[in-house]
């Protein structure tokens, strides 16, 4: 569902996909490390953009629109080294023109916040972009 190389590349798989909220989860590994052996905070801001963007992009798909990101700000709270992590975004302010996301990364053992972030997007016009929200399997 809602599938991209980018995406598929870091990992993450959606568990729910609502107009207001977003499930995910990602299976961390030497993959996804720094030259120091732990998480790349990319590979947080990434999953922080992807997951806030599918959903606010349902929500505006019945108006033949999808929402991309124009501001991402994300923390990363403590550093991990290999595990699976939860993903949780969810709508703060969802507008005409704009939305604002928050999402949180939590480690699926320990339970801990890894990261968290938030994602203000604008809403456009689908017509003309290569791959919309109608293109998914």
């Amino acid at each position: 569902m809602f599938r991209s190389a980018f995406v598929e590349a870091v990992g993450l798989r959606f568990t729910e996909v609502t107009e207001t909220r977003v499930r995910g989860e990602v299976l961390l590994g030497a993959e996804h490390h720094t030259p120091w052996g732990v998480v790349h905070g990319g590979v947080y801001t990434t999953v922080v953009e992807s997951a806030a963007t599918v959903g606010a992009s349902a929500a505006v798909a019945d108006r033949g629109q999808v929402a991309v990101g124009v501001a991402n700000s994300t923390d990363f709270l403590r550093p991990i080294t290999a595990g699976t992590v939860e993903v949780l975004a969810e709508a703060i302010q969802q507008g005409r023109s704009q939305q604002l996301w928050q999402v949180a990364i939590t480690g699926v053992d320990s339970g801990k916040l890894i990261a968290r972030g938030q994602l203000r997007l604008a809403n456009v016009p689908a017509t003309g972009l290569p791959n919309t929200l109608g293109q998914h399997s």
